[in-house]
């Protein structure tokens, strides 16, 4: 390197975002993620050895997985390359390989290729790299969001493995914050400080994302004027709420937290927890999620969670979905909580659920079985001589029901609905046995 790339070098250090210019470059400096970095874990002792084998790195943003990828960088004798699925293709695949194949030919040396947002390659381009993850040619480094389970090949995911990365806790982004102000990796050279208020403010806004509260901190320290009587530039609270005008949501309608979120919120209702249902409705809604969705989800909810145990529960969600789409934001949202919250308070019962999923076992099993001749339809010329007489019309009995077969012969026993003792399928079970008495 010559003294021109060396400064250009330093010029882009000082350029580059704070939370790039503060990544570790040693496992010793990372922050957070004990559960796999810890001195006693099986990842540590593999980056430590230099012992790495195909990894993939999932987690939420901010949790530091290209961090840890440039820390593996930092300290393999590996030759490391970087691609990002997003910008790359097969030919930059094809080329890494090419070249790993002559490196390991000629100098026995080893290459690790990194693939951030692994997930967004598509089927055939992760199947590409399969053979040469199962020969050794590279060492495959994959970062994604998305839960790999969902999207990555199962293939790749044998030959791998997995690592979840969590959210960092309020603690590691204080310890990350102060270090951004105050270190010379950081901002040090500006003579910044932060209050403890600030400190907490932003970490708590940050919800386990790192990125999040350095680009406040940056934001702060960047536009903020200096004290006249200390000459330093201030961090305190109205500073820090400043920079964050709007508290971040992770939430993205095609991520894994979506389906998370959604999925909590299901189980709150069918959980009979209004509170936990309108806070989960309340951050969809916040970061943006389609309001027809929601409805959507509340309408099964009301069948598949309270069916007979409250039949308005369907009705109630059925009304608010349209209710919804005619109405509109902003006082839609006051609409889905009415239909979520009546459902989560509703008398519970799955029932239903159970009488259609045995039924459609029955169908599948006895498929053929034939209807009841008494059943069949007997107002054509002929039905009665074909034997489609006897059948007995409730109306005409005490309690308008009258004791007669109505299932095929092959599942003449079988009882597929059996209400529960919740709401009012207690008094359907109660009707039941009283006009069965007769």
């Amino acid at each position: 390197m010559d003294i021109f790339d060396f400064m250009r070098t330093e010029k882009s250090k000082g350029d580059c975002p704070l939370a790039r210019r503060l990544r570790p470059k040693t496992l010793d400096d990372i922050v957070g993620q004990e559960h796999i970095l810890g001195r006693d874990k099986l990842l540590y002792r593999a980056i430590k050895a230099d012992k790495l084998s195909s990894i993939i790195l999932y987690g939420p943003p901010g949790t530091g997985k290209t961090s840890l990828a440039m820390v593996i960088a930092n300290t393999t004798s590996a030759e490391f390359k970087e691609i990002n699925a997003t910008t790359s293709g097969k030919k930059d695949m094809e080329e890494v390989v090419k070249d790993a194949k002559d490196r390991l030919r000629m100098y026995g040396k080893r290459t690790i290729l990194f693939v951030d947002e692994i997930h967004r390659f598509n089927k055939a381009q992760q199947d590409f790299l399969l053979p040469y993850v199962e020969d050794g040619t590279v060492i495959l480094i994959g970062a994604t969001t998305e839960n790999p389970y969902f999207e990555v090949n199962s293939a790749l995911l044998s030959r791998s493995n997995i690592f979840e990365l969590k959210p960092l806790t309020k603690d590691n982004i204080k310890e990350l914050i102060r270090k951004a102000v105050y270190s010379e990796d950081g901002m040090a050279s500006y003579d910044a400080e932060i209050t403890d208020e600030a400190v907490d403010f932003l970490a708590d806004i940050a919800e386990g994302d790192a990125r999040h509260a350095l680009n406040a901190v940056e934001l702060g320290v960047l536009s903020t004027e200096r004290d006249e009587k200390t000459g330093k530039i201030v961090i305190d609270l109205k500073v820090a709420e400043e920079c964050v005008q709007r508290r971040h949501i992770r939430y993205e309608k095609d991520g894994d937290n979506h389906y998370d979120i959604i999925s909590a919120f299901i189980k709150s209702m069918r959980g009979s927890d209004p509170d936990a249902a309108v806070y989960y409705l309340a951050k969809m809604i916040y970061a943006g999620e389609s309001e027809r969705f929601i409805a959507r989800r509340i309408m099964i909810c009301a069948s598949e969670d309270v069916g007979n145990a409250d039949p308005n529960a369907i009705v109630v969600a059925a009304a608010c979905a349209q209710a919804v789409e005619r109405v509109g934001f902003p006082e839609s949202q006051i609409i889905l909580a009415h239909a979520a919250t009546y459902v989560a308070t509703a008398p519970k019962s799955n029932s239903v659920v159970n009488a259609i999923g045995s039924a459609m076992e029955a169908v599948k099993k006895y498929g053929n079985a034939h209807v009841p001749d008494h059943l069949k339809d007997a107002h054509y010329p002929g039905a009665k001589e074909l034997g489609h007489t006897g059948y007995k019309y409730a109306h005409d009995y005490p309690n308008h029901y009258v004791d007669q077969q109505y299932l095929p012969d092959a599942l003449v026993d079988e009882q597929f609905y059996i209400p529960s003792d919740n709401g009012y399928e207690k008094e359907i079970s109660e009707w039941f046995q009283k006009i069965k008495k007769h």
